[in-house]
């Protein structure tokens, strides 16, 4: 595996509960079509799989 993954916001927060936006914050993701990179970590892969529906993952 690689060691970073790229993630993208594609779908809004506004009417998400504040789990969902606690997990958007937690990866570091403020504004609609930022990316970030991550570190390939259990965590973190289990925030993105969370949230899977709101992103755009490149590996």
């Amino acid at each position: 595996m690689t060691d970073e993954i790229k993630v993208t916001l594609v779908k809004s927060v506004i009417g998400k509960n504040d789990k969902v936006r606690q997990t958007v914050k937690g990866l570091g993701l403020r504004k609609l079509n930022q990316t970030v990179s991550l570190k390939n970590t259990p965590a973190i892969r289990g925030m993105i799989d969370k949230i899977s529906h709101m992103l755009r993952i490149q590996i």
